[in-house]
């Protein structure tokens, strides 16, 4: 699916990392909530509180979820889950496009 239809839109974005991470959150006409947005090429670390499925739209990383044994490679197309309550390591080499679900 390339678009969300019928959703709000929270204005104000979530910057992270000093701008090198923007997001906005929308919100789907069943109240589920999303994240839509792009990471610039670096190392980071996030935290998250529920669960999360991150879908890569286009771009290149590498990521590690706290508490697994290696590191994976996602490029467009592709998707990794993160635990609620945990972290993930992630190396971005090109620009990441990415919608972050939330469950």
């Amino acid at each position: 699916m390339s678009q969300f239809d019928n959703v709000a839109v929270i204005k104000k974005a979530n910057v992270y990392f000093d701008g090198k991470c923007v997001s906005h959150t929308i919100i789907l006409a069943d109240g589920s909530k999303k994240t839509v947005g792009v990471i610039l090429p670096g190392t980071y670390t996030f935290n998250t509180g529920a669960p999360e499925l991150m879908e890569v739209e286009d771009g290149h990383c590498v990521v590690k979820i706290a508490g697994s044994a290696h590191p994976v490679e996602v490029i467009g197309g592709q998707a990794f889950n993160v635990p609620g309550n945990s972290s993930f390591d992630i190396e971005v080499t090109e620009t990441l496009h990415y919608v972050c679900h939330f469950d």
